[in-house]
């Protein structure tokens, strides 16, 4: 499992005093209040931050961080990454998990046959539902549903589905 689990996007600036538009990547974004430190991905090096200031914007949060404190020193960072450690991400409710750690998890039909790998989870607002690339090449969405996902079983790395009538066609 990863330990590092992205919690937003830095999108652009947000005036000139070193702010930043962050376009959450969490379902709570309310949660960067409580967050005090952030990890900045810029592709070749990880930053640790401290946020300083946060307030919310339409679907975005603004942050300001502590030691930046103009728009050149932060417009680098646009189309980056901000990280948090596992230990401070949102305690899971039962039958939860991070799509971070259902990526690449073996999918297999509550008769034992291998169906593929979960490749995408996709985000509808009434459940979720997961892309699975098939072992003939074909892809398959699945409704993230008690009827259709039976188990998912991180240790083993796999996902337990039933095929419910028309899925496959």
């Amino acid at each position: 499992m990863e330990n590092l689990l992205r919690v937003g996007v830095i999108s652009s600036t947000h005036g000139v005093k070193g702010e930043v538009k962050v376009f959450p990547t969490t379902d709570d974004s309310a949660r960067f209040k409580q967050l005090k430190k952030v990890i900045l991905d810029t592709g070749r090096e990880q930053i640790d931050l401290e946020i300083e200031g946060v307030k919310f914007f339409k679907n975005m949060v603004i942050l300001k961080f502590k030691g930046y404190d103009s728009i050149n020193e932060i417009e680098k960072y646009k189309g980056k990454d901000l990280l948090i450690t596992r230990d401070l991400a949102v305690k899971l409710g039962p039958d939860e998990n991070f799509i971070i750690d259902l990526i690449g998890l073996s999918v297999v039909k509550d008769d034992g046959e291998k169906l593929g790998t979960l490749t995408d989870v996709i985000k509808t607002g009434a459940n979720d539902v997961y892309e699975v690339k098939m072992t003939d090449g074909r892809e398959v969405l699945l409704p993230a549903i008690k009827e259709c996902v039976l188990n998912v079983d991180l240790e083993k790395k796999t996902v337990t589905v039933h095929m419910m009538d028309g899925l496959l066609d």
